[in-house]
C-alpha cells in the first residue's frame, strides 16, 4: 500500500459507522488475510478513532469534536434547550448537520430535520446507544438465523442491561410503568431496562460504545486493514454487473484516486448510501424507496413521591450534571397491538432536552419518547438530481415523504399511551405530548432494503448483496425492510454480520 490510498484491496468499505465497522471487524476475525480499506468522508475526531464523544471528559473538547462532525455546516446553531424542542425549531442535534435543501416538497410532510454526521465512527459517535431487539412483526423473516445474528451484534456493540441499574429511581420508574403496561404482554415485551451499548469501567465511570468498540483490538491490530479519513467516495466502479473498485477524492488536497477491489460495501447512511449507488449508475427500481422515519412523540413527567422515596437521599448527594448517577433508561417494547416503542430516560440521559432539570431531587424528572412504526409505502423516498449537486459535489438529495391516515392514527394512539405513562409516573410536565419535526428520530430505514426475491421491491438480497451486481453490498439502517419502531442499530449490525460473512465467502473465489 502506497500513500494514503492503496491501489488495490480485496474489500473497500465506504463509511465507518457501526455497520461499516462491523464489516471490518467480522472480516478481521474470519478472513484476516483479506486486504481491506475503510473509507470515511469525515475527519477523525476522537482517540481511539470512532469512539463516542460522550467519553470525552473535557466539555470543550467534546464540543469541538461535535462541530467537526457537522460536515458542510459546522457552525450551524444546534438544539440546546427544551424551549427550542417544544417550538419545533429546525435545528440539528450537536454532532449532526441538516439536509440544507430538499428536505420537503410543497404539499408533503417531508423530513424537515433530516440529519447526518460526517466523522470516523459516523452516527455511532453521537447516538444514544439504545439497542433493543425487534419483536413480533418488527422481526425480519427473510433472514435465516436472525436470533444468532442479534446475539453476535450485541457482542460487537458491547450491549449491557445494568449500566444504569444504580441510578436513583430507575427501578421505581420501571415498577410504575410495568403496572400500567405489562398486562397481557409476552415476557420479552414487558417493561424492562433498555439494552444499551454502555458499560462501566473499573473505576465506576460509564463508557459509551462507538465504532471503536465494534472495531475491537482484532481490527486495530489487523495489518491488512487501512482506515482512511476525509476520503469522499464519488463512485463505485462497476464492470459487467460486478463491483471492481471505487473512485475516491482526498478531501485534504482534492486529488482523485482509484482503488481496485474485488468487493465493495457501501455503508454510508440511509440517505448517502442510495446517493452513491445512484451516482454510480446502479439504480434498481426500489433504490431510495420505502423511506421510513419513526414519528417521535415526546413528553415529560415529574416522579410523584420522590422526596419520600428511599432513593431520595442517594439522589440528593449526586453532583449536578453527573450523568451516570442521575439517569436511568427504561424501555416499553413494541407490540403489534401498540405499534410504537417507548424510551424512558431520566434527566440528561435524553438525547434532546425535554424539560428543565433544576429539580431539587436529581433523577425525579423523566423524559418520555415514543417512536412510531411507519405505514410503509414505495412513494416515500429519497430522490437524486443528476444536474444539481450537494455540498460534497454529489447528486442533490430531495425527500418525498407523507404521513398517511394510518400514520396519524398511530401517532394519536402513541400520544394517548404516553399520557398514560406520564400519569403513572406522577405529574405531567406541560399540557400535552407533542410530535417532534419529522426526521428527529435519526432512525431512517428502507432506502436500500433487503428482500427474499428480486421482485422490484428490494435493493439487496438477505446477504445484503445488491441484486444483479456481484461483489456489491449495502449496509446500515437502510437495509432494514420491516416497519420497526425500536432503535435500529442492533438490527442493522446483525444484518451487517451476515453480509460480512458473505463477503468473506465471495472473496475466496479471488484468492
Amino acid at each position: 500500500m502506497s500513500g494514503r490510498f492503496p491501489d488495490q484491496v480485496d474489500v473497500a468499505i465506504v463509511g465507518s459507522g457501526p455497520t461499516g465497522a462491523t464489516y471490518a471487524r467480522v472480516l478481521s476475525e474470519e478472513a484476516p488475510h483479506l486486504r481491506v480499506a475503510l473509507l470515511e468522508v469525515g475527519p477523525t475526531i476522537t482517540d481511539p478513532p470512532g469512539s463516542h464523544v460522550k467519553n470525552i471528559a473535557d466539555l470543550q473538547a467534546c464540543a469541538r469534536a461535535q462541530r467537526r462532525s457537522e460536515g458542510p455546516a459546522p457552525d450551524s446553531a444546534t438544539i440546546d434547550n427544551p424551549g427550542q424542542v417544544r417550538a419545533g425549531m429546525r435545528r440539528a442535534r450537536p454532532g449532526t448537520w441538516l439536509l440544507p435543501d430538499g428536505a420537503a416538497v410543497d404539499g408533503e410532510d417531508g423530513m424537515p430535520v433530516a440529519a447526518m454526521s460526517s466523522n470516523v465512527g459516523g452516527m455511532g459517535a453521537h447516538w444514544t446507544a439504545a439497542c433493543p431487539s425487534p419483536g413480533e412483526s418488527e422481526r425480519i423473516r427473510a433472514v435465516e438465523g436472525f436470533d444468532e445474528l442479534l446475539t453476535q451484534a450485541k457482542r460487537l456493540l458491547g450491549v449491557t442491561t445494568d449500566a444504569f441499574e444504580t441510578a436513583p429511581f430507575a427501578q421505581e420508574v420501571r415498577r410504575r410503568l410495568a403496572g400500567e403496561f405489562d398486562g397481557g404482554r409476552a415476557l420479552d415485551r414487558r417493561v424492562q431496562p433498555m439494552p444499551l451499548a454502555v458499560h462501566r469501567r473499573a473505576d465506576g465511570s460509564l463508557a459509551w460504545s462507538g465504532s471503536d468498540v465494534v472495531f475491537g483490538d482484532v481490527s486495530r491490530d489487523n495489518p491488512n486493514l487501512t482506515l482512511v479519513d476525509e476520503a469522499l467516495v464519488r463512485r463505485v466502479a462497476v464492470k459487467d454487473a460486478q463491483a471492481v473498485g471505487v473512485e475516491v477524492e482526498d478531501r485534504t488536497d482534492a486529488t482523485v484516486h482509484r482503488i481496485r477491489a474485488h468487493a465493495v460495501v457501501v455503508a454510508a447512511d440511509s440517505l448517502r448510501t442510495p446517493q452513491l449507488l445512484w451516482a454510480s449508475g446502479v439504480r434498481p427500481p426500489a433504490l431510495g424507496r420505502y423511506l421510513n422515519d419513526q414519528a417521535q412523540v415526546v413528553f415529560a413527567a415529574r416522579l410523584s413521591g420522590a422526596a419520600d422515596h428511599p432513593d431520595a437521599v442517594r439522589a440528593a448527594g449526586t453532583p449536578a450534571g453527573v450523568l451516570d448517577e442521575q439517569s436511568g433508561v427504561s424501555w416499553v417494547p413494541y407490540v403489534d397491538t401498540a405499534p410504537f416503542h417507548g424510551q424512558v430516560m431520566q434527566l440528561d440521559a435524553s438525547p434532546i432536552p425535554l424539560a428543565e432539570t433544576d429539580d431539587p431531587i436529581p433523577g425525579s424528572i423523566v423524559g418520555l419518547g415514543w417512536f412510531c412504526a411507519k405505514d410503509l409505502r414505495a412513494e416515500d423516498r429519497v430522490e437524486f438530481h443528476d444536474l444539481e449537486r450537494d455540498a460534497y459535489g454529489m447528486p442533490a438529495i430531495r425527500i418525498r415523504y407523507r404521513l398517511t391516515e394510518r400514520d396519524h392514527e398511530t401517532i394519536a394512539r402513541a400520544k394517548a399511551q404516553i399520557r398514560r405513562a406520564a400519569a403513572a409516573l406522577g405529574e405531567p410536565i406541560g399540557d400535552e405530548p407533542f410530535l417532534l419535526p419529522l426526521g428527529s428520530s435519526l432512525h431512517y430505514q428502507g432506502t436500500v432494503r433487503l428482500g427474499a426475491d428480486d421482485d422490484g421491491t428490494s435493493v439487496c438480497d438477505p446477504n445484503s448483496r445488491v441484486w444483479g451486481h456481484a461483489g456489491l453490498y449495502v449496509a446500515g439502517n437502510g437495509v432494514i425492510p420491516t416497519a420497526i419502531a425500536c432503535n435500529p442499530t442492533l438490527t442493522a449490525v446483525a444484518l451487517a454480520i451476515r453480509g460480512a460473512r458473505d463477503v468473506a465467502r465471495y472473496c475466496k473465489d479471488w484468492l
